[in-house]
């Protein structure tokens, strides 16, 4: 097996192995051949970075970004569409894709006024 600083590779192989701790009774298993290699390399090597190293334009605007909760988010609007049932002017709907990406959504209305609420697949 042969070594360069922390990265020890398979004899048989090349593959590069992981897991290796530097500690030489360790044995290493090559995942592409299975060969058994000793851990051979001479050093551990840990890296660590702070989040000023590497800028990113979206890290800075963190602060500016908005959480919302299940309440902000509207669901559905109202338009002048008639009820089946009642005749009322305005419904409320929704759409959502039910079947496949390929087919139209499907329309959820309800009605302001009494309530009933009916599909139409589009």
């Amino acid at each position: 097996m042969s070594a360069i600083g922390s990265l020890v590779f398979c004899t048989d192989c090349g593959n590069l192995l992981d897991g290796n701790t530097g500690d030489a009774t360790k044995i290493l298993i090559c995942d592409v051949c299975g060969t058994s290699n000793k851990d051979t390399s001479s050093k551990i090597v840990i890296t660590r970075s702070k989040p000023s190293a590497f800028p990113s334009s979206l890290r800075t605007k963190r602060s500016e970004v908005q959480t919302l909760t299940e309440e902000d988010v509207q669901r559905d609007s109202i338009i002048e569409y008639p009820c089946e049932r009642c005749g009322q002017k305005e419904v409320r709907f929704y759409t959502q894709q039910l079947r496949s990406a390929d087919e139209g959504t499907t329309v959820f209305y309800t009605c302001t006024k009494c309530g009933h609420k009916w599909t139409q697949n589009n």
